[in-house]
């Protein structure tokens, strides 16, 4: 997949769809490994860009605590939106589960 040419304001993440090898749905000499026998990768991706960071009552930016390349869990309700003809997530990171290790 190629870089994606967007940047997330504020608190927001950018999270691209794991690969079939990523999401063990491919073996390693590249057999697909159907739906029903692969583990659910939809509520899963690898982080591809971040925002700054959401501001807090008295203005100051505050860290966000995942980068670019976490591996990560988050609620599956968020649409994919197509960029540059890949598909992306766009989310807040407060959507975010955990960071996969």
């Amino acid at each position: 997949m190629s870089e994606v040419n967007i940047k997330p304001l504020g608190d927001k993440v950018v999270i691209r769809p794991l690969t079939d090898e990523e999401a063990g749905s491919a073996s390693a000499s590249g057999i697909i490994i159907p739906d029903s026998a692969a583990k659910d990768k939809n509520d899963q991706g690898i982080i591809v860009a971040v925002g700054p960071g959401a501001k807090d009552e008295d203005g100051k930016r505050m860290d966000m605590e995942v980068k670019v390349g976490d591996r990560v869990l988050f609620k599956s309700w968020a649409e994919k939106m197509k960029i540059e003809k890949e598909e992306y997530w766009i989310i807040s990171e407060s959507d975010i589960l955990g960071v996969i290790s």
